[in-house]
């Protein structure tokens, strides 16, 4: 296989910089796609402008860095005597700058890019040690937005998960019954709180977790990221957003379905109409070259040419929010499918999640995930849309 090309030397010409520096953990996802290498502590990534790579982590993660890891040229902490550093200084932070001073010191490095979110300690540390720092744009993220085969594959596992986790999810909603207006599954009151806990022992099941699913009834459908811990409701919208990860392979999907147990108004069967037909709209649109602003004003030319409100009109019910967004290390990445244009490219992997919130009636959203290909797009979601599951009786 061939290895991928991580390459920044073009950004750092840009930048007028020497190298790019990088700290982070097991929740920075930019440190795990150019080292493949997971740790609970953070650890440093530099990457030089004739392309050299180096990981400068913690003794104790050599061995395992030295087998997971795709760096071939790792660094640790006693190679510039850290613990000395520590009795020195008498203090843990500056005895570590002081390594990562030396390990640029060792590389040559004089002018160094750090991405927006660099510590700013360790900036200050660096410059006050005579090294120029220039935040950037991370590098990395342009290069996540296409995705390589083996990262389309854990997407598609996380995905398989998440709708195994939807069908159970829509399954006890549709075994529930009423009284009074509640939903009962098997003689008790049916909450948000169990249908989310049936989802987290699911996505366990095949080694995914969701830290944020998100499952909404009645009046907090209205509010696009609203939660419903107590009781369900019949014969009002429940929204059901499950973003899983593995935690493996450590890539995210995501996906979104409404449903309804018992008899839907008729103002919730027009908006449920609306936002389907306006999610096919989109995903007819997905393919290289089409800008993700395109996609995002079709769905609100529709919405408003219906009588609906969009925010791009100030309104703050309606649809408000983007069209989508990328999905892959992070749940949220680029490219998003919203107001800022950006032209598709094969192998973006981005979501289609129109939707309509308004307090008095309650919301609907769908959410697919697509991956664009060289001609149009895959539905990687394959999960069926239906909005009434059954009457009560």
């Amino acid at each position: 296989m061939t290895e991928p090309d991580f390459s920044i030397k073009k950004a750092l010409e840009e930048a007028g910089t020497d190298a790019y520096l990088m700290t982070g953990g097991i929740h920075n996802a930019d440190i795990y796609y150019a080292t493949h290498f997971l740790a609970s502590d953070d650890f440093i990534y530099l990457q030089t402008g004739t392309g050299k790579e180096v990981m400068f982590i913690s003794e104790m993660e050599r061995g395992r860095a030295e087998i997971e890891s795709r760096v071939s040229t790792i660094k640790t902490t006693q190679d510039f005597g850290y613990r000395e550093k520590i009795k020195e200084k008498k203090d843990v932070s500056i005895a570590y700058a002081a390594c990562v001073s030396e390990l640029l010191l060792e590389e040559k490095v004089k002018k160094v890019a750090v991405s927006y979110d660099f510590p700013v300690f360790y900036s200050n540390y660096l410059t006050e040690a005579g090294f120029t720092v220039v935040p950037i744009k991370s590098p990395f993220r342009k290069m996540r937005s296409v995705k390589r085969p083996e990262e389309i594959e854990s997407i598609k596992y996380a995905q398989m998960a998440g709708e195994k986790a939807m069908e159970a999810a829509i399954s006890l909603i549709e075994g529930a019954e009423e009284r009074d207006g509640t939903l009962y599954f098997e003689g008790h009151v049916l909450t948000g709180a169990k249908v989310n806990s049936v989802i987290d022992h699911t996505l366990l099941d095949f080694g995914c977790e969701a830290e944020e699913t998100i499952v909404s009834c009645g009046e907090d459908t209205s509010n696009p990221h609203g939660t419903t811990e107590g009781p369900l409701k019949a014969n009002a919208p429940i929204i059901l957003d499950i973003f899983p990860r593995s935690k493996k392979k450590r890539y995210f999907a995501d996906m979104t379905r409404t449903v309804l147990r018992g008899e839907a108004s008729e103002k919730l069967k027009a908006m449920y109409e609306i936002v389907f037909e306006a999610q096919q709209k989109a995903l007819g649109m997905v393919k290289p070259g089409v800008s993700t602003s395109e996609i995002h004003s079709a769905v609100c030319d529709l919405f408003e040419a219906r009588g609906y409100h969009t925010y791009r009109s100030g309104a703050k019910a309606g649809f408000t929010h983007s069209t989508g967004h990328g999905v892959g290390l992070d749940i949220h990445e680029l490219p998003g499918v919203g107001e800022n244009s950006v032209l598709l490219e094969a192998g973006n992997v981005i979501t289609i999640e129109p939707g309509l919130y308004y307090p008095e009636i309650g919301g609907i959203r769908l959410e697919d995930m697509v991956l664009v290909t060289e001609t149009g797009c895959e539905n990687l979601t394959g999960l069926e849309k239906k909005f009434v599951l059954k009457s009560v009786i």
